[in-house]
């Protein structure tokens, strides 16, 4: 089985290639760079083991929530791959793959990506043995309020720590800090959980697959990332 797997929802690209137990990937730091860097990306990898488009088997990509262009060129340039050949894709929320970082640990996981506008992104999680699960919605919430429902023993990971690192502290009790080597999404985390959706079934294609988004719509962009993203797929299928 040869999976091609990424995550454009942050400031980094988080590129995947997974064939029989063997994993190949990489975070690259994008930003802005996104829709000029991912198709060379992908090309260049795809290259480096001598896969073509249509070898891969399944594509997964990482939903959000998190950057509206970064999420759009991502998702858009993986349905134009998932079109043309036919694949089907897997879906993987940013949230989940963000708390996978810590899951070797005990206790709560408090994944949270700055959303911009005073808000952030934020779930929480808790690990009781090796099951990781999710014990809140996905939410869209100003910081304070986030951090009064952060529990004892949890870890908090994401990009919004920077934001309000002492209100963090000053607003919970127990709880822990990771530092930035945990802030962003991780290639054998994006295939761990591409895998276990393929397992179950809870796969997608071209035309179904969709982000998540917390933001209502009227503060959602345009869609310029979308014709920029066909252009990426256009690229890696010449």
């Amino acid at each position: 089985m040869k999976i091609l797997a990424l995550d454009t929802s942050t400031k980094f690209l988080c590129l995947a290639l997974y064939e029989h137990g063997k994993l190949y990937g990489y975070n690259l730091k994008a930003e802005n760079r996104l829709s000029v860097l991912l198709g060379v990306t992908i090309k260049r990898a795809l290259g480096a083991v001598g896969w073509r488009p249509e070898d891969i088997d399944y594509f997964a990509v990482g939903l959000g929530p998190g950057s509206f262009t970064g999420m759009r060129v991502g998702i858009s340039a993986i349905k134009g791959l998932s079109w043309a050949t036919k694949k089907a894709v897997v879906g993987v929320p940013t949230l989940d793959l963000l708390a996978l970082n810590a899951a070797s640990h005990s206790g709560y996981i408090a994944p949270m990506i700055d959303a911009k506008r005073n808000l952030i992104y934020a779930a929480i999680y808790r690990i009781k043995g090796a099951q990781l699960s999710r014990i809140t919605g996905y939410m869209l919430v100003a910081p304070d309020a986030f951090f009064k429902k952060i529990k004892n023993n949890t870890l908090a990971l994401g990009d919004a720590i920077a934001l309000d690192k002492a209100g963090i502290l000053r607003n919970t009790k127990g709880v822990t800090l990771l530092d930035a080597d945990y802030w962003y999404p991780k290639p054998h985390n994006l295939i761990k959980l591409a895998l276990e959706k393929i397992k179950q079934k809870k796969i997608s294609d071209a035309f179904k697959i969709k982000p998540i988004y917390l933001y209502p719509k009227e503060c959602q962009i345009g869609h310029s990332a979308y014709s920029k993203s066909h252009i990426v797929a256009k690229e890696i299928l010449r």
